[in-house]
């Protein structure tokens, strides 16, 4: 269940994260003040993004495909095999790079209203899309268990 959950976070995390880069590009175009429902998508942004962050960090340490995977085959193969190091090392490292600027461009609109800061949250969050579409583990299926 968890797997499923991880991964239907995914997609809202992408759907709400393309709002929420044109909302803050429209923002910046417009020079218009944070409002309400700027600091709303990127709330919601970052709540799934956190909990999708708990969700994979027990599966990398619970789950088949991180620690387990590392300690049976050694770090030395899981580096050389691009699919296994894909889900063992680049995923959770790039997911966790990813939510890092989330976070860091939530926190720039938070308590802010000026419109400079627009920039910033649209910066970071684009930023985030394009490491979390660099590693996404694409050759896995894209609604596991929906085959």
């Amino acid at each position: 269940g968890l797997l499923h959950l991880h991964n239907l976070l995914r997609w809202v995390i992408l759907v709400l994260i393309i709002i929420a880069i044109f909302r803050h590009l429209a923002g910046m175009n417009s020079k218009r003040p944070v409002n309400a429902g700027d600091k709303k998508i990127d709330l919601f942004l970052m709540i799934a993004a956190h909990i999708t962050l708990l969700i994979g960090l027990y599966q990398w340490f619970a789950g088949d495909f991180g620690l387990k995977m590392i300690q049976a085959a050694g770090m030395g193969e899981v580096m050389k095999n691009g699919a296994v190091r894909k889900l063992a090392i680049e995923h959770p490292v790039g997911m966790i790079i990813a939510i890092v600027l989330i976070t860091v461009g939530r926190g720039a609109v938070k308590r802010a209203t000026s419109p400079a800061v627009h920039k910033k949250a649209f910066w970071c969050f684009l930023i985030a899309l394009i490491v979390m579409l660099a590693t996404i583990p694409w050759s896995r299926p894209l609604f596991p268990g929906m085959q």
